[in-house]
């Protein structure tokens, strides 16, 4: 059986293109441990799912889950990183991209993922999205819930912590969908505060565009990374990944699978049969961009 699911995985890769690989200040292992590598792996489901979206490119060069605009310095953690999340400089002093190489990097890598986002929707019938990301175990410095441990897994749908719309605003998914998603991670990993809603991150920019383009519901998920690596190294062990990654991925399809059965009869895309728990309403493009603490 083929899930009605669009899997977006925007922050795996790790590779640094040639335009810009010696200006970048980090070394491999750091452009690693700033990536989420293990995620291509974890959220791959084959063809169990209608498709699914990935990049190789390292989240450090082009961040695909940022808004375009605005561009460095202006914004130090936007789609063209400055900083790191606990504010290492991402290039050597005065390597940082000029606009004429900006523009080639989002050509070719930041618009052409967001096209093929709208285009997978449009071709195949695809009722619920994913965008699948990893967190680290604690807060960094700069974020809004710095030194504080982070659930096992974070979903988000730009609401509160019940997963209904906050005042003036909207979600991306009904309220009902992610409550039922976050029961059933609960089931599969018990203990108190192992799974939270919009807390620490609500979501990011390719859920929030792509729900207000498309109407498609979108529900971020994040796994936090002590569930298959050790925190506090910056090499990812790649021996304990083959090991670990297999069985959490089953874990996760396996609540993804038993939380769509569960919601899901003759709903069309959208969810608009549930009444009460859907905002109609779309998020105005002006409005609606994220703030960075709500995706990691």
């Amino acid at each position: 059986m083929k899930y009605p699911f669009l899997i977006s995985i925007p922050h795996g890769g790790v590779e640094v293109p040639a335009e810009v690989s010696g200006r970048i200040a980090l070394s491999e292992p750091e452009i690693r441990w700033y990536c989420d590598p293990a995620t291509r792996l974890l959220f791959d489901f084959g063809s169990s799912v209608e498709s699914t979206i990935d990049t190789s490119i390292s989240r450090m060069v082009i961040d695909l889950n940022r808004p375009p605009l605005p561009l460095p310095p202006k914004d130090p953690d936007g789609v063209i990183k400055v900083l790191t999340v606990d504010s290492r400089n991402v290039y050597l002093p005065g390597q940082l991209p000029d606009l004429p190489l900006i523009h080639r990097l989002m050509m070719k890598w930041y618009f052409p993922y967001h096209q093929r986002i709208d285009e997978l929707i449009d071709r195949y019938p695809v009722r619920i999205a994913f965008d699948c990301h990893s967190m680290q175990p604690y807060g960094s410095a700069e974020q809004n819930d710095a030194g504080k441990p982070r659930p096992l897994i974070c979903l988000g749908n730009y609401g509160d912590q019940n997963g209904w719309a906050k005042p003036g605003s909207i979600t991306t998914c009904p309220a009902d969908w992610i409550i039922s998603l976050a029961d059933a991670f609960r089931e599969e990993f018990p203990g108190t505060g192992d799974v939270a809603i919009n807390t620490p991150f609500s979501g990011g920019f390719i859920s929030n565009a792509h729900y207000w383009r498309k109407g498609v519901p979108w529900i971020q998920i994040e796994v936090n990374r002590t569930l298959y690596e050790p925190h506090g190294t910056l090499a990812h062990p790649s021996e304990m990944i083959e090991e670990r990654i297999p069985v959490l991925r089953s874990r996760i399809w396996s609540v993804l699978t038993r939380f769509w059965d569960g919601i899901t009869v003759d709903a069309p895309p959208g969810g608009e049969d549930l009444a009460g728990s859907y905002d109609k309403e779309r998020p105005d493009a002006r409005t609606g961009t994220p703030i960075h603490e709500e995706d990691n």
